[in-house]
């Protein structure tokens, strides 16, 4: 579907999906790219970095159905302090860029304190914006995350962070802020000593993985408190679709594909649908 045309007094239509890591924002993003004439860009702070891709669950070329893809892998350099500016900087060249081709612009990610100083700076008077927000109720969220880590660990997270160790290595800025790679430092620091008894070792990377399991709890708890700020103390008007009972299909071994479909594809289908046919939208 093309975007409706407007004249340059109408605000540029711009669809944000936001939502706590693991909620199906990646997979919502394509499903909606390939019904309309659109774009992606990657609003999570951690995946502009190139390398770590399981770590940061970065969307491969393979799964993105030929739908242009902005900010993914853009920054070499593991250390450059990628900041908001340049985050904000970065994102509106692609809006830009988007917009220029006549496609609908679709922001994707979880890094919510970026976007919130986005949008909030000046963002509003230009363009014209729908949140659609995936949630997930924790209790099953968190079921999710344990699996997914370990399905992560599975095709060679490990292996994947080993490459980026740095013995002392600040992980505070650049992508060793990535939750995994900070956690299992003590182990890639005694793997090759042979005073240590193996054992011991395996026990220290069972626990680097339980670790990353709790802070991938709590970055998903942080960043549904934001969004509830957002909706709730700042008056944002957001689109919200539940996918609990998706999830709960998907953690019982069923066939969750239809149930994603009717809750979750259709009804943003529709949001999106009402939104490039209205002239004004109030969204924000």
């Amino acid at each position: 579907m093309a975007i409706t045309s407007s004249t340059s007094a109408e605000k540029k239509k711009v669809l944000f999906i936001m939502g706590a890591t693991g909620t199906g924002k990646t997979k919502l993003s394509i499903n909606l790219g390939t019904q309309f004439l659109s774009e992606i860009i990657n609003s999570d702070k951690i995946q502009v970095y190139k390398g770590l891709d399981i770590v940061t669950n970065k969307v491969s070329e393979s799964e993105r159905c030929s739908i242009p893809h902005h900010m993914l892998g853009i920054i070499d350099d593991p250390d450059y302090d990628f900041n908001v500016n340049d985050f904000c900087k970065h994102l509106l060249e692609a809006l830009d860029l988007i917009i220029e081709n006549g496609h609908l612009p679709i922001i994707v990610g979880g890094s919510n304190s970026y976007l919130q100083i986005l949008v909030d700076n000046a963002f509003r008077s230009k363009y014209d914006c729908c949140f659609i927000w995936t949630d997930v109720s924790l209790p099953i969220l968190f079921q999710y995350l344990d699996k997914r880590v370990d399905e992560m660990v599975e095709v060679g997270l490990v292996d994947e962070i080993r490459e980026f160790f740095v013995p002392e290595a600040n992980y505070e800025v650049g992508i060793r802020r990535a939750i995994g790679v900070c956690e299992l430092n003590y182990y890639f620091e005694i793997e090759n000593k042979k005073d240590i008894d193996e054992a011991h070792k395996e026990n220290i990377l069972k626990e680097a993985i339980e670790k990353t399991k709790q802070n991938t709890f709590k970055l998903a708890e942080n960043q549904l408190s934001k969004i509830h700020n957002m909706v709730y103390n700042l008056g944002w008007k957001m689109n919200k679709i539940d996918s609990t009972k998706v999830f709960e299909a998907l953690l019982r071994g069923e066939d969750y594909k239809h149930l994603h479909q009717e809750i979750v594809v259709k009804p943003s289908i529709e949001i999106v649908t009402r939104f490039l046919e209205e002239t004004t939208h109030a969204c924000i």
